[in-house]
């Protein structure tokens, strides 16, 4: 018998168009083996998910960028095919902060946290993020918000190079504009170039003094904070390594106990009165030891189900059992478990697993996704391979135009 009460649908949102986004497939089984209804609010045309056997509907998602007034629309066109209230999943944080800010228009048909109004927009922000640590007593890299191309390369300078450049609300980065989240700037000329895209990205340019990467020093929690204001289910992890390399998402995670990490994620919690999933990073500095928090995601990290415990518990199960008024059961953490992202360290997929090892995409239970995700991901690559490798064709300088002769000069030519 499952713990979830079946009765009731889950619904996962997400407008991000990443067609690789492993954690909405991780949500999709980890209800549907407790034989929870999962319909998928995302573009999965080109995706893995949609051949997961545990998707029970795919539904077309709001563009990217929608307005809150489409965001609701969408929904509400959804509850009315799935005819019950559902749990709502947000799986990006557009889609969490939208959730936050219509929770009271969607109660009707949806099961949402009672997160505090403007809460998960405030956290998800860059820039607001050293006041939010400030409240709650969390070291945070000294964080700079440059209001003009040569206060950006002074700022660079004054933080002392390389520095971060973030985007304060990368959700609203446009597609195909190759601006990066996060990025290493290693000049005042490159913080200078950024800056000036900043109408383009949408919101401030925010540089950050650089924690440099090292071994035991990234770090990430998950966690779910229940109806009471308890951090449930989750735990710490460490990044074993990212892609790309020292400034992006898990490629291969370990659950490791850090009473320190815990400490300071129910702490924040705490302080903000969060409640519902989070995914924190931390970076913990080589010269004081510190932990300073680097991102606050409102929903669900896309390596979430590293955190699996022995009773089965991970985030989005404890979302859909609080929100449903079930017990969470008391399970035991599974340290030395890890999570691969098969296509980011297809040898780590490779390698023994003593502790216990959980893939992104493969799944004896749920074959297909992970065969379409090698299919995918090989075309992906090749193309990728050919705009770099294939010189560019160059254009021929246009020829002269021949002049044309009279009969006089022809005769005397």
């Amino acid at each position: 018998m499952s713990q979830l009460d079946t009765r009731v649908p889950a619904v996962l949102l997400r407008i991000d168009r990443n067609p690789f986004h492993h954690g909405t497939l991780g949500a999709v089984r980890s209800l549907g083996r407790a034989g929870v209804e999962v319909h998928v609010v995302a573009d999965a045309d080109n995706s893995p998910v949609r051949r997961s056997r545990y998707v029970r509907r795919l539904h077309p998602p709001p563009r990217p960028g929608a307005s809150d007034a489409e965001i609701l629309a969408a929904l509400r066109e959804v509850a009315a095919r799935v005819g019950r209230p559902a749990v709502l999943v947000p799986m990006d944080d557009a889609t969490a902060i939208a959730a936050g800010r219509l929770r009271a228009e969607l109660t009707p048909s949806y099961l949402l946290p009672d997160v505090p109004a403007g809460l998960p927009e405030r956290v998800a922000d860059k820039a607001e993020l050293a006041a939010v640590c400030a409240s709650a007593g969390l070291p945070h890299p000294t964080t700079l918000i440059p209001d003009s191309p040569q206060r950006a390369a002074d700022d660079a300078l004054r933080l002392g190079l390389p520095v971060v450049a973030k985007w304060s609300r990368p959700w609203l980065l446009p597609p195909g504009s190759g601006l990066r989240s996060t990025q290493l700037v290693h000049s005042p000329r490159q913080a200078r170039e950024l800056y000036l895209r900043t109408a383009e990205a949408g919101s401030p340019l925010l540089l950050q003094a650089y924690l440099a990467p090292g071994a035991d020093r990234d770090w990430f929690f998950h966690g779910y904070a229940d109806r009471s204001g308890t951090v449930r289910a989750g735990g710490p992890g460490r990044k074993q390594l990212a892609w790309p390399r020292g400034a992006g998402l898990t490629a291969v995670g370990r659950w490791t106990p850090n009473p320190e990490v815990c400490a300071l994620a129910g702490r924040l919690v705490g302080a903000l009165g969060y409640r519902g999933v989070l995914d924190l990073d931390f970076r913990r500095s080589g010269s004081t030891g510190r932990y300073h928090l680097l991102d606050f995601n409102p929903r669900p990290g896309a390596q979430f189900r590293l955190f699996a415990d022995s009773a089965g518990l991970d985030v989005v199960r404890a979302l859909h059992l609080d929100l449903t008024g079930r017990p969470l059961p008391e399970g035991e953490p599974v340290a030395g478990r890890s999570f691969v992202v098969e296509n980011y360290a297809p040898f780590a997929a490779l390698r023994t697993a003593p502790g216990g090892r959980e893939l992104a995409w493969y799944a004896g239970d749920d074959r297909v996704p992970g065969w379409v995700m090698w299919a995918l991901w090989a075309r992906h690559v090749s193309g990728r391979l050919r705009q770099r490798l294939v010189p560019a064709v160059p254009v021929p300088a246009p020829r002269a135009a021949t002049p044309l002769l009279t009969d006089n000069e022809k005769a005397s030519s």
